[in-house]
């Protein structure tokens, strides 16, 4: 018997991947391209903000459906670590060191432990975490292998960093989600709004985030053939 999918996590994913395509596009039109168009503050700040935390909720949820979440969690830090080496000789010393998928990877290595603890264990742990998350953003060390904890060293730099105080939180309220209603395998709604569209797209989401940014940037070196405009020392 195949497994009906819960619509809503399919279509909470696929809108946090619009969102996240959408602040990349803005990122790399201000980085690469000289646009004046801001995306540290503002409206796309909140666009990427919202993409990152629904992404690390969803698939806190989604760790509780998963048969093989270390195997998975594996997999998912192993492209975090491709992304860390590409990054490095695009960006220099801005470069990625613990991204989201970095991040992800981490959680799903650490779900089944999580699952073990009581619902409300975990939501006081994931409470200390974002409690203290400002007085450890404010501690600086020496060392950048503390740097997946939250621990800074001076002058640090990335364009992408979620280290697990405060993120892992967010994963965890997640899985309090799953822990509280979705462990029955049913969707919160009495409708139901299945597509395949967003089905395949939620499926495709590992594969799209790896290969989104490729393509922008792909567009924007080929229209910027065109109109001659862009800068492409990138490039």
């Amino acid at each position: 018997m195949v497994k009906r999918r819960i619509w809503e996590i399919d279509a909470f994913r696929v809108v946090a991947m619009f969102l996240m395509i959408g602040f990349h596009f803005v990122y790399n039109l201000n980085v690469f391209a000289g646009v004046d168009i801001s995306y540290t503050t503002g409206f796309w700040m909140w666009v990427g903000t919202v993409a990152g935390l629904s992404f690390i909720f969803v698939s806190g949820i989604s760790s509780g459906f998963s048969s093989n979440p270390v195997k998975r969690g594996l997999m998912v830090l192993g492209f975090g670590m491709i992304i860390t080496f590409v990054s490095y000789l695009v960006l220099g010393d801005t470069y990625i060191r613990f991204g989201i998928l970095h991040l992800l990877g981490v959680c799903m290595i650490l779900s089944p432990l999580i699952h073990k603890i009581h619902a409300s264990s975990i939501i006081i742990l994931a409470g200390i975490i974002m409690v203290t998350s400002n007085q450890v953003a404010n501690i600086t060390v020496n060392t950048n292998l503390l740097l997946p904890i939250g621990l800074r060293y001076a002058g640090f730099r990335s364009v992408d960093y979620y280290p697990l105080i405060p993120y892992l939180s967010v994963f965890m309220l997640g899985i309090i989600a799953y822990k509280f209603y979705y462990y029955r395998g049913k969707s919160l709604f009495r409708f139901n709004f299945e597509n395949q569209f967003i089905t395949r797209v939620s499926k495709s989401s590992l594969t799209i985030y790896l290969l989104h940014q490729p393509i922008i940037l792909a567009a924007m070196f080929l229209f910027s053939l065109i109109i001659g405009n862009f800068d492409l020392s990138i490039f």
